[in-house]
């Protein structure tokens, strides 16, 4: 019996409920792994022959290997867990938070400062919000230059 999913309705939002932990079980279990040194350094020395040791799925090793960290919270992964992969990169929290939504990390410091994204337009999907799909991503870092 499938469980009403009210929530689904959120925009630019992936809520990490029973399914995604399932779906993304041995993709957490391998970033947690990464709190381990001489995991990282396996990982940095040759990232698919690492990956290719753990159960994920062709999709999630590839969300990983293109540092898409929206691709694998829709995959299962949970962005504490996936964490561990930005820190194994030397990245902070608020860098691969911007990266999630196109901003530079400055645009996203200043977003958060000022009060984060309007709920107006971003309160259901199909509105037209700066959270909706189609607005996605934002920012500088996520528009490509003009040729």
């Amino acid at each position: 019996m499938a469980l009403d999913k009210p929530y689904q309705d959120v925009p630019g939002t992936t809520i990490f409920d029973a399914e995604q932990s399932r779906l993304g079980y041995h993709l957490n279990q391998f970033c947690m792994s990464l709190m381990k040194a001489e995991n990282r350094a396996r990982f940095k020395a040759d990232e698919r022959a690492y990956l290719d040791e753990w159960p994920m799925s062709e999709e999630q090793k590839q969300a990983v290997l293109a540092r898409d960290l929206n691709w694998c919270i829709r995959l299962g992964g949970n962005i504490y867990f996936l964490a561990k992969i930005g820190a194994t990169d030397g990245k902070s929290f608020q860098q691969m938070a911007g990266s999630m939504t196109g901003m530079t990390e400055e645009e996203y410091r200043d977003m958060m400062i000022a009060g984060g994204r309007s709920i107006e337009g971003n309160r259901v999907v199909g509105e037209d919000g700066n959270a909706q799909a189609h607005r996605q991503p934002q920012g500088k870092a996520g528009r490509k230059e003009a040729n």
